[in-house]
């Protein structure tokens, strides 16, 4: 218990507050020296130190967008619609456009550097507008019949293509594992919106139908919506029955949808004829 202070004696002058010495704080509170030397950013990969390692964390954000194309003799299709998707997500994320003949240029010196005119190509575009570009060996369409499984699970900030894709990575190595081809994201009212890596489109004999819930506009589906007698509305599982077919879509090509869950759909030969030839009269141009 403390004494009081005897009438007219003053209070007695409290002790100094002694700061917090931070890491980077020597004991009496000076900034700690930095050897000479040392880098600012330090990042190892397996035990090796990363040859850039700013641009490793750039890579490493997880915040970005990008494109993916197939190029076949140096001409891709829907090259257009790639350059300006970049250029408008560009801007939406980090407020600056991104110039096409740029990307173009880029696109094709990956191409030239790798040895290849068919190639798999990814344009990625991080924070100040850093463009990555991936060449690899082509992917062939594939046709088969894809089975989907349905999930309460729709993409954030869905008209993006935009990295960091956990949740539709996740829902669309599950539906894998349980025997199925992807995912198919819905509401939890069981509205369709996509599938994890593709657009969907249905067929009830006349038309064409396109989800209309909130989605990516992929390039593959812009270049078949108006060569298609297409039209876009709200579609739910429970629709299911009344459609007669399914195919989905992607960078990669378009597949027919033999089931989705339980409801089994015709594999309709005659409209996947008419669908192929719809994407192939799309014109290709020269990256």
């Amino acid at each position: 218990m403390t004494t009081p202070a005897a009438p007219g004696t003053p209070p007695a002058t409290p002790p100094a507050t002694s700061p917090v010495t931070s890491p980077a704080e020597t004991p009496g509170g000076a900034p700690a020296e930095t050897p000479a030397g040392t880098p600012a950013l330090h990042i190892e990969v397996d035990g090796s130190p990363a040859a850039d390692p700013e641009l490793l964390a750039t890579l490493m954000s997880g915040y970005g967008h990008f494109t993916a194309m197939q190029v076949r003799d140096g001409r891709t299709q829907g090259l257009g619609l790639h350059l300006e998707r970049l250029d408008r997500s560009t801007r939406e994320l980090f407020d600056r456009g991104l110039d096409g003949g740029r990307v173009r240029a880029l696109v094709g010196g990956a191409l030239e550097a790798a040895g290849r005119r068919d190639a798999s190509v990814r344009v990625y575009v991080y924070e100040g507008a850093r463009t990555v570009v991936t060449v690899r060996a082509p992917f062939p369409p594939d046709r088969t019949p894809q089975a989907l499984r349905s999930v309460a699970y729709w993409r954030p900030a869905a008209h993006i293509k935009h990295l960091g894709g956990f949740g539709q990575t996740f829902h669309g190595e599950a539906a894998r594992r349980a025997g199925f081809d992807e995912a198919l994201l819905t509401a939890s009212d069981g509205e369709i919106a996509e599938g994890a890596v593709t657009n969907i489109a249905f067929w009830d004999g006349t038309s064409v139908i396109w989800p209309s819930a909130p989605c990516l506009a992929g390039i593959t589906m812009a270049l078949l919506a108006p060569r298609l007698p297409s039209t876009t509305r709200r579609v739910t599982l429970a629709d299911l029955p009344g459609f007669r077919s399914a195919f989905v879509t992607n960078s990669r090509g378009i597949a027919p949808v033999s089931r989705i869950d339980g409801v089994e759909l015709t594999v309709d030969g005659e409209l996947m004829d008419r669908v192929y030839a719809a994407y192939a009269a799309a014109p290709w141009e020269t990256v």
